[in-house]
């Protein structure tokens, strides 16, 4: 991968999107790898090179900033996706409205960030479970009560109510 953006870089330096796009790719591959920090740098600077080409309103800068929350969330870093989440969130759902992939995506990292950190307090998995109950209607209106997008917010549903009964020992 190295050696074809190095290729794209010399030969079609003019196509910015292209040489973008091409660094998104290895950025998942050293996510994949595990290699964290060379992940974050790159997605760092994908995502600023698209703030500064298209706009933070650019479903494309949007899909950059989704993908190193996604990141955050994968490494267990929830403040700093939370913090990220909180800017891009409003932007996705003006741009592209709540139903959209983009903005379901984002909430869902919301929620991961609120019921992955083990510091969370019930106050966390109350705002989780109603973004949840929010993001089931909507998610069955669009794509369908079998949708893998809907099956993982009902597991992400679940998991909400066992962390609150866990906080009340009534339950």
């Amino acid at each position: 991968l190295e050696a074809n953006l190095a290729l794209m870089r010399r030969h079609w330096s003019h196509d910015e999107e292209s040489i973008l796009t091409a660094q998104s790719n290895m950025t998942n591959c050293l996510s994949d790898l595990g290699r964290w920090d060379e992940a974050f740098v790159l997605k760092r600077g994908v995502y600023a090179r698209r703030v500064a080409t298209l706009g933070v309103s650019h479903e494309s800068t949007l899909h950059s900033a989704l993908s190193l929350i996604v990141s955050y969330t994968d490494s267990l870093r929830f403040a700093e996706a939370k913090k990220m989440i909180l800017e891009q969130l409003p932007i996705a759902n003006r741009v592209l409205g709540k139903d959209h992939q983009i903005s379901l995506a984002l909430e869902r990292n919301v929620v991961i960030s609120l019921l992955g950190d083990e510091k969370s307090a019930r106050e966390d998995a109350l705002q989780a479970e109603k973004i949840i109950k929010d993001m089931l209607v909507r998610l069955r209106r669009v794509y369908g009560h079998h949708h893998p997008d809907t099956r993982t917010m009902e597991y992400w549903l679940r998991r909400a109510q066992k962390k609150l009964a866990a906080y009340d020992p009534r339950a």
